[in-house]
């Protein structure tokens, strides 16, 4: 195991060069898959996520249908090239649990009732794995989402803090995430503040745990800006080849 010292030093940077309170870079783009309704990909450091849209459509088979609204099913996959160790094709345990929480938190942004009957379909493919592959894929979703033409309350984000040598963080990187203390992640509705999912990893007294949600909260609030970036580009781009 890794040293504290290792993790951050006594002047508070980190094994990449980052203070405390920085996020790892960020490139958004949406609309990058043509037979997709709505996509996105998105790099978050050593992240490369991909996410497909497709609906809303008929829900099959039929007995998963609800009459008065729509279901969101997210799949969550990570490519078996995506870690260093090969990883087995298809799903695992960790994945279905992804998908699941993903699922939750997309129902609570989606106008689901408009749809009854009808699926949102949102795969995510982690290509290249480093940490925080799930806040990565949530916010590449709500990006495809909204490019997919899907009415939403807010556009989801998501960021995670933690802990690593007794200091709290923004947004683990691998090393951090494999040797930290603790990790935070969280997703929530920018406009309204609502947490659409939290989850933790590790030990974090109660002053350590306000201090890492506030940490993520604003983490989600930047990323928030960037998402908003990306589709006003498409946009744009857009209007553009029109007008040519």
């Amino acid at each position: 195991m890794k040293s504290d010292r290792e993790l951050i030093n006594s002047e508070g940077r980190r094994l990449d060069g980052r203070s405390p309170h920085d996020l790892r870079k960020i490139k958004i783009e949406a609309g990058v898959l043509h037979r997709a309704d709505g996509s996105c990909s998105l790099e978050w450091g050593g992240n490369k996520v991909l996410v497909a849209v497709y609906g809303p459509r008929e829900a099959v088979p039929r007995h998963v249908q609800n009459p008065l609204k729509a279901i969101v099913q997210a799949r969550y996959n990570m490519a078996a090239f995506s870690v260093e160790d090969r990883k087995r094709p298809g799903p695992d345990r960790r994945s279905v649990e992804i998908s699941k929480v993903i699922s939750e938190a997309l129902e609570k942004v989606v106008l689901i009732e408009q749809f009854p009957r009808a699926s949102i379909d949102v795969n995510i493919e982690v290509l290249d794995a480093e940490a925080g592959t799930r806040c990565a894929g949530l916010t590449a979703a709500g990006v495809a989402l909204v490019d997919a033409g899907i009415p939403l309350r807010d556009i989801p984000v998501a960021c995670a803090a933690g802990k690593i040598g007794g200091r709290v963080v923004l947004d683990l990187g691998k090393e951090e995430d494999n040797y930290g203390d603790a990790d935070l992640p969280i997703a929530i509705s920018p406009r309204t503040g609502e947490v659409l999912l939290l989850q933790m990893d590790g030990h974090l007294t109660i002053d350590e745990f306000n201090e890492a949600f506030d940490l993520a909260m604003k983490g989600c609030y930047e990323v928030s800006e960037i998402q908003k970036k990306a589709i006003l580009q498409k946009y744009q781009s857009a209007a553009a080849e029109v007008q040519e």
